[in-house]
C-alpha cells in the first residue's frame, strides 16, 4: 500500500474518532448544564418557600398573640346584657358568669359567638336570599351578627398587620427567627424539591453582618452559593438574607453523567490504539523499505567476493596457471582475502541478530583504554596513510582502566575509524584525531574526522539498524548500515554512553563515555 493511501485512511479515521469524542463531550456538557439549571431552580424554589414559611409563622405567632389579648379585653369590656343575650341563645342561665357554660367550661368571646349563631345549622338560602317576603326578623338578626363578626375579625387582622409593620420589623433578626425551625424548613423544602444533599447556611443582615452560622459550617463549595431575602416587605435596613451552599454540589451534578464516563474512556483508548496502530504501520513500512534496501546492499556486497572466489577457482582449472607457483600463490591469497571479507560481512549480520535475541555473552576483563586505542590506531595507520591522510592520538586519560570485552570493544573503535575513512571528502586529505580524557567519574574517548559530515536531520537516525545516509536511492559507500547500530549496542551493554556532533562538510566527532576503575 502506498504511503499516501495510508495517510488518507489514517486522517479520515482520526477525524472520525475526534468527531465522536467531541460529540460525546458536548453531550456531557449539555447534561451538566441542564442538571445545574435544574438544581438552581430547585434550590431557589426551596429557599423562597422556606422564607415564606418563616413569614407565615411570624404572622401566625402575632395573630395568636393579638387574638388572645383581644379576647381578654373583650371579656372584661362586654356588657352583661350582651352576654345574657348570648347565654339565652346558647341555652345558658342568665345568672351564669360571662364566658362560662353550663358544664363550667370557659369560652372565649369568639367561641361564644359561634355557639350563639351556629352558622353550620343555618341554611345558605337564609343568608343569601334578599327577597323581603322570605326574610324574617330572626334572619335579619343573624345577618347583623355575621356583619358584626366580619367587622370584628377585619379589625383584628388590621391590628395584627399594624403590629407586624411597626413592631416586628423593628426587632433584631435573632429575636424574629427561630434558626432551628428555619434549618428544618430548609431541609424539608430541599427534599420536597428533589435536593437531598448536605448543605451549610448562614443568616446575615442586608449590609452583610452575620447573625447566625450553622454548627458544621465550612467554606467548601462556597463558589456555588444561593441566597434568599427574608421579610422582603420590611424596610430595607431591616431585611435579612439566608445564604446556602452545598459542599458536595460537584459530586451531585456529575453523578448524573457517570454512565457516560466509560464511553469517553473507551473512545480515548480507541484513539490511543489507533495512533499506535498508525505508528506501527508506518514503522513496518519503513522497516520494509530498509529491509529491501538492506537486501539490495547485501546482494551487492556479497556478489563481489563471491565473484572473485569464483574467478580464482576457474583460473585454477587452467593447467598453465597451475604450473606457475607465483600465480598459484596470488590466487590463494585472493581466495583467502575474499573468504575473510565474506565471513566478516556474514558475522556482522549474525552479531546484530544475536543482540536482538539477547543471546550475546561477553568475556569482560580489565583493559587500559590508552593502550587499546594506540594498538588499533597503529593497525589502522597504513590504511589512513594509503588515502593520503594522517591519524593522530592524544591520550590524556589519567585513569584509563576499563572493564570491557576486548574483542567487541576493539570492533567498536575499528568501526568508528572505518566510517571516518569511508566518508572522507574526496578532495581533502583525511585528518583523524583519537583522544582520551577523564573526569571524576567517567572515562571519555572520542574519534574526530574532517570528512563529509552528517546533516542534522540524519543525526538521530544513524544509530538505527540498516540506516545509511544516502543521496536519493544511490548510496555513496558500500555497507549494510549495521556498524553504528553495533557500536551503540556494545557501548550500552558496557554501561556507557555515546553521542555525536557533526557539521556538514566540516567533519564528525563521536564521543564515548565509560565507567572507570580507579583502583
Amino acid at each position: 500500500m502506498k504511503k499516501r493511501t495510508i495517510w488518507i485512511i489514517a486522517i479520515i479515521m482520526g477525524l472520525s474518532f475526534l468527531a465522536l469524542l467531541f460529540l460525546q463531550l458536548r453531550y456531557i456538557d449539555a447534561m451538566v448544564r441542564m442538571k445545574k439549571e435544574q438544581f438552581d431552580e430547585s434550590v431557589n424554589t426551596a429557599l423562597y418557600q422556606a422564607s415564606r414559611n418563616l413569614e407565615l409563622n411570624e404572622t401566625l405567632r402575632y395573630l395568636e398573640k393579638d387574638v388572645n389579648e383581644t379576647e381578654r379585653k373583650s371579656l372584661k369590656q362586654d356588657t352583661t346584657s350582651m352576654y345574657q343575650e348570648y347565654d339565652n341563645r346558647a341555652g345558658m342561665p342568665a345568672h351564669q358568669n360571662p364566658g362560662i357554660g353550663k358544664s363550667g367550661a370557659i369560652y372565649s368571646s369568639f367561641e361564644l359567638k359561634t355557639m350563639a349563631v351556629k352558622p353550620s345549622s343555618m341554611p345558605k338560602a337564609v343568608i343569601l336570599k334578599n327577597d323581603k317576603n322570605y326574610i324574617s326578623d330572626a334572619t335579619k338578626s343573624l345577618q347583623e351578627i355575621v356583619k358584626n363578626r366580619y367587622i370584628y375579625q377585619k379589625a383584628l387582622l388590621d391590628e395584627v398587620v399594624y403590629n407586624l409593620l411597626y413592631t416586628a420589623s423593628d426587632k433584631p433578626l435573632k429575636e424574629r427567627i427561630n434558626f432551628k425551625i428555619l434549618d428544618q424548613d430548609l431541609k424539608t423544602e430541599l427534599i420536597n424539591n428533589g435536593v437531598n444533599i448536605p448543605y451549610h447556611f448562614t443568616v446575615t443582615t442586608q449590609d452583610g453582618r452575620e447573625e447566625y452560622r450553622c454548627p458544621d459550617y465550612t467554606d467548601e463549595g462556597k463558589e456555588y452559593s444561593y441566597s434568599q431575602i427574608l421579610f422582603r416587605n420590611d424596610p430595607s435596613n431591616n431585611l435579612g438574607v439566608v445564604n446556602v451552599h452545598f459542599p458536595d454540589i460537584n459530586s451531585y451534578i456529575f453523578s448524573s453523567i457517570r454512565f457516560a464516563i466509560p464511553s469517553i474512556l473507551f473512545t480515548v483508548v480507541m484513539i490511543i490504539m489507533f495512533i499506535f496502530t498508525v505508528i506501527v504501520v508506518f514503522r513496518q513500512k519503513k522497516y520494509s523499505e530498509i529491509k529491501n534496501d538492506f537486501i539490495n546492499n547485501m546482494t551487492h556486497e556479497l556478489k563481489t567476493p563471491i565473484s572473485s572466489i569464483s574467478l580464482a577457482a576457474q583460473m585454477l582449472n587452467d593447467e598453465a596457471v597451475t604450473k606457475s607457483p607465483t600465480m598459484m600463490k596470488h590466487l590463494g591469497g585472493v581466495i583467502n582475502d575474499e573468504s575473510k571479507r565474506l565471513r566478516f560481512l556474514v558475522e556482522k549480520v549474525l552479531q546484530m541478530s544475536m543482540f536482538d535475541k539477547k543471546k550475546v555473552t561477553f568475556k569482560k576483563k580489565e583493559l587500559n583504554l590508552n593502550e587499546l586505542v594506540e594498538t588499533v590506531a597503529n593497525t589502522f595507520t597504513l590504511r589512513v596513510e594509503h588515502t593520503g591522510g594522517h591519524i593522530k592520538t592524544i591520550l590524556k586519560a589519567v585513569y584509563p582502566m576499563i572493564y570491557v570485552d576486548e574483542m567487541h570493544f576493539t570492533n567498536v573503535i575499528f568501526n568508528l575509524l572505518d566510517n571516518a575513512v569511508k566518508y572522507k571528502q574526496p578532495d581533502k586529505s583525511l585528518e583523524l584525531t583519537i583522544r582520551t580524557w577523564n573526569n571524576k567519574e567517567r572515562l571519555f574517548f572520542s574519534v574526530k574526522d574532517n570528512g563529509m559530515g552528517i546533516k542534522k536531520e540524519n543525526l538521530k537516525k544513524i544509530f538505527e539498524k540498516f540506516y545509511r545516509v544516502h543521496t536519493g536511492n544511490v548510496h555513496d559507500v558500500k555497507g549494510f548500515g549495521l556498524g553504528l547500530a553495533y557500536v551503540k549496542n556494545i557501548v550500552h551493554q558496557h554501561k556507557g554512553e555515546i553521542s555525536v556532533k557533526s557539521e556538514r562538510n566540516e567533519g564528525t566527532t563521536f564521543i564515548i563515555s565509560l565507567p572507570i576503575i580507579k583502583n
